[in-house]
């Protein structure tokens, strides 16, 4: 049975009320149908996002790009040491957003864009530097890892996909995307296995770094909106990375045997600092140079798509210390922090915080070893506080010993 029409006729239109376009009162003397609410709706929806578009604009002028010497500053406030891989990496963001800012103009200078890659040991920071300015820029940030990319048609994810991880960061706005900061962690893994030709295809090393040359320099990519196998059905993404900022890290564990190599740092004779050439030798890395690269197995259309290159020092046990207290986030922090939310005062001694910094030095596990070490000692204490009606909680040298002890942290130790 059709239902009845009540009368009412649209205040915008003038249309009446039917079945397939009802009309409803919204107030008394206002009566609109469903067409002219959906109208209202899509143009409501149309200018908050014009609204929004603009407002990102204002906040992504050239003005509005801190300085080199200010983006250092807030990675001082986050990371310890590092100042020369500090002061690389924010000249290079800094003109790479200048660089995207720029205004046209009529001369015929094209600046092209300046990836960067980070080497370094484990645990030294690298990707901590690349979260830190992606926050301090507010703009879309992924990190991808190299490790699961093969050539296209193999098992693994195909390289077009660590777009996506950036178009999830960002809510799929292409334009916001396509001035964003991707993270290629691991590059080392993805090197050149062997000089030699060989029968069998190296699907995850030389094809993955030839597959990302396109990326790298920029050119537009067809990008599977949900990562993964592309295949003929799938709607894609169009993304242009001429603008996205690629900043690429690796540990190159084995690096500093190329780079002996090239300096000859073996001395024969008398009268050398012996001392010297020792802190030469575990320093190894600061002189790593673009054919170091090339002699671990990447191929030089990479490496010349990646023109700064910087290292990141090994942290010694002053440098550790710090990192135990100092940065806002600093990994004492956090635990003062989440005992304080119990309503319990953590406290640290300084025999404590040194035993665990001898240890970290000790298995040579970088910053991410102070965090593992922390959480060893603290798991019982964050087991039993929270139960026990006790105002502050101290760690001493002995409760460190005690629990490392129980958690067989000794016994991974080389017996000599």
């Amino acid at each position: 049975m059709a239902k009845k029409s009540s009368g009412l006729i649209c205040s915008m239109c003038g249309s009446p009320d039917r079945p397939d376009n009802p009309v409803v009162q919204v107030f008394d003397g206002l009566n609109l149908c469903t067409d002219c609410i959906k109208f209202i709706d899509d143009a409501r929806d149309a200018q908050l996002k014009k609204s929004a578009k603009v407002k990102a604009g204002k906040e992504s002028k050239g003005e509005a790009i801190p300085k080199p010497k200010e983006i250092k500053e807030f990675l001082d406030q986050y990371i310890i040491g590092q100042d020369e891989a500090k002061k690389y990496l924010s000249v290079a963001v800094y003109n790479h957003y200048k660089r995207v800012n720029q205004e046209s103009t009529a001369d015929d200078v094209d600046i092209e864009k300046s990836n960067i890659i980070l080497v370094g040991p484990t645990g030294t920071g690298k990707t901590l530097l690349a979260k830190t300015i992606a926050r301090l820029l507010d703009v879309p940030f992924a990190i991808v890892d190299a490790t699961v990319l093969t050539e296209a048609g193999y098992v693994g994810e195909d390289i077009e996909s660590l777009l996506t991880r950036l178009l999830q960061a960002c809510d799929y706005d292409v334009e916001r995307a396509e001035k964003g900061i991707v993270f290629i962690d691991e590059i080392d893994k993805i090197a050149r296995k062997s000089d030699n030709p060989s029968i069998t295809r190296d699907v995850s090393g030389e094809g993955v770094q030839q597959g990302l040359l396109k990326l790298l320099e920029g050119s537009t990519v067809l990008v599977p909106p949900n990562g993964g196998r592309k295949h003929p059905e799938q709607k894609m993404i169009a993304v242009d990375t001429k603008n996205i900022l690629f900043i690429c890290g690796g540990a190159f564990d084995g690096i500093e045997r190329k780079i002996a190599s090239r300096l000859n740092t073996h001395v024969v004779g008398y009268g050398h600092d012996g001392a010297g050439m020792k802190k030469q030798r575990e320093n190894l890395m600061r002189y790593v140079m673009p054919q170091d690269l090339k002699s671990f197995g990447l191929i030089p259309e990479i490496i010349g798509r990646l023109p700064i290159l910087t290292s990141l020092e090994p942290l010694d046990k002053a440098a550790l210390r710090r990192i135990l207290t100092e940065p806002k986030n600093a990994i004492v922090r956090q635990y003062k922090k989440l005992f304080l939310l119990d309503g319990v005062k953590l406290e640290f001694t300084e025999d404590a915080l040194d035993l665990i910094v001898s240890k970290a030095i000790e298995y040579k596990l970088g910053a991410r070893g102070l965090r593992s070490i922390v959480e060893t000692i603290m798991v019982d204490a964050m087991y039993e506080v929270p139960s026990e009606p006790t105002e502050t909680f101290t760690v001493t040298a002995e409760y460190v010993k005690d629990k490392l002890e129980k958690a067989h942290f000794e016994k991974t130790k080389m017996t000599e």
